[in-house]
Formats: structure tokens, sequence, C-alpha cells
């Protein structure tokens, strides 16, 4: 006997096929971040609150990557971070999705924020998933584009975005986005560092005083700074390449460890020995491997000792 056939109940075959394989593709994905110790979620909208906004404009309907689209407004828990469905009602309404898609439909824009070089999901976010699971570069959206003074990246993690927030109350309080509009990202891997450099600055602003006998102002400390303590003490880490013996750290967290061996070393030998020698003496350190470094630390831990032990 003859059946006959029926093109939608086809469709709706592979979609469903297709969505179990994506099932299963999500559970790979899951494992193989939580080895690698990789935070599995899209970025929550709200987070962008850290960034201080300072207004927000619409830019129309524009054509733009997928791959740049990290977060959501609210529904951010039902999708991984690579912008899979994860959660069974999420999958569900995908399927409908990819089997309407098979049979022809035509969607309409999706609706984003856009945040630096990043884009957060407003309405769509179903579409979007589709669209990353058939591998598609672009997508068209409707922009609405926020004014934050720090931008945010693709590969940023909600710890980047909180640190992020952190610089940007940095700026808030020195000034440097204006003083020195083209200064390079003074970014750290850790948080509560920036302390310490309202810490350095304050301790600059009062030599500065001492030396040129005068009250200097707070901005013209923090310029001062920039100028010829961290600006040199950069270059310096670029030219000898020491961000290449610590990975997962950044140049401001090597500006606070050079800055802090400076001291000591200047203590050591009686005057100042600068930015370059500091660096350079850093490197020397790190080259020597950690057996020598900490059989040289363990010799200088007793040489101190030995008049209290004798």
């Amino acid at each position: 006997m003859l059946t006959s056939y029926t093109p939608g109940v086809e469709l709706d075959r592979q979609a469903q096929f297709e969505a179990e394989a994506l099932s299963r593709r999500v559970l790979l994905h899951d494992l193989l971040r939580r080895l690698r110790g990789e935070p599995n979620a899209l970025l929550p909208f709200a987070a962008v609150n850290e960034l201080r906004p300072k207004g927000e404009h619409y830019k129309g309907l524009k054509t733009i990557e997928v791959d740049k689209i990290v977060g959501s407004v609210d529904r951010y828990d039902d999708f991984d971070a690579g912008f899979l469905p994860k959660e069974p009602y999420t999958i569900e309404r995908w399927t409908r999705l990819r089997s309407a898609q098979l049979e022809g439909t035509e969607f309409p824009p999706i609706e984003v924020y856009q945040v630096g070089d990043v884009y957060f999901v407003k309405d769509g976010n179903h579409r979007v998933a589709l669209a990353k699971v058939q591998g598609q570069h672009y997508i068209e959206a409707y922009v609405i584009e926020l004014n934050v003074p720090v931008d945010l990246d693709p590969g940023d993690t909600l710890k980047d975005v909180i640190l992020k927030g952190e610089y940007v109350r940095f700026l808030e309080q020195t000034h440097l986005d204006q003083l020195r509009p083209d200064h390079a990202p003074i970014l750290f891997s850790k948080a509560g560092r920036y302390d310490v450099l309202l810490e350095h600055i304050r301790t600059h602003q009062y030599f500065m005083g001492l030396n040129e006998k005068r009250h200097v102002t707070w901005e013209e400390a923090a310029a001062d700074w920039y100028n010829h303590l961290y600006a040199p003490t950069m270059s310096e880490i670029r030219e000898n390449g020491i961000l290449n013996d610590f990975p997962g750290r950044t140049e401001a967290d090597l500006y606070l460890w050079i800055s802090d061996h400076r001291y000591y070393l200047s203590q050591a030998i009686g005057h100042d020995v600068g930015p370059e020698e500091a660096t350079i003496s850093i490197q020397r350190t790190v080259h020597k491997g950690p057996m020598l470094r900490t059989l040289e630390w363990v010799s200088r831990f007793f040489q101190r000792r030995s008049p209290q032990m004798g």
C-alpha cells in the first residue's frame, strides 16, 4: 500500500533530529568548559551597570556579527556561553523555530543593546541561538548603543565586567580619561588593585609638593604619575616582552610588582634605580627559574634572621 508524503512532517522530523544532536552538543560543550575551568553562562545585561552607562542612543537597523552577541537582558539563564539552549523548554522552542526555518519562514530582525564591541539581546534570544547553531556569521538587528567609559570585548566574562567596573570608578576618581584621553587601558586580573594605584598617586602628589615647594593638585599628580611612572614602566614591559613570562596577567599587574621591586631594590642600593633597571631585574629573576629563586629567597631570609639567631 502506498503511503502519502507530507513535507511538513518530514521537516519536523529533521528539526527534531537536529535538536537531539544539539542537546548532545550542549552537554559536551558544558563538560569541556568545566574541565578547562571556564564559565559557561551568558553575561546578564544588568552587569553593564558596573560600567556606569552615561546614556544611550538608537542606531537603527544594522547588520551585526553573531559571534559578538554575548549576553541577554532577561534570558541569560536559558542559554550557555555559546548561546546554545540548555533547558528543555528552550530546546523545544529552538526546534519549533528550526522547523519553521526549514519551511522557508523569514524571521524579523532581533533587538539588541550594544556595549562597546559586544551585544546583549533584548528580543530574539532563540533566533540568535538558531543562528549560532547554523554557523550564521551575521544577523539583522535593531541596535540601541549604550555610552560607557570603558568598552566590553567579545571574550569578556562576568569577572572582566566587574574588573572594568572598578576601572570606571578609578577613572572617575583620577579623571585620567580626560587628562590623558589616549592612555592605554589600565586593567588588572584581580579585584581591589585600583586602590593601590590611588595610593601611588597620593604618594606621588605628596613628594611632588615637597620637591616643587608648592601645592600640587590631584589632577596634576595623576597626570604626572602616568607620564613619569606608569607609562615609562609600560614601555619597559613591552620592549622587554616581560608579559610573555606571566600568562594570565596584565601589564597593570606587572606595574605593581615592578613598583614594589623597584622600591626594595632602591632601598638596597641606596638610590632610585628607575623603571628600566627594575624591569630588567624582574626579568632576570624570572629567567633564573623557580628553584633558584626559591634558594635565593631562603638565603636572604636566613641572612635577615642571623643576628637574632646568633
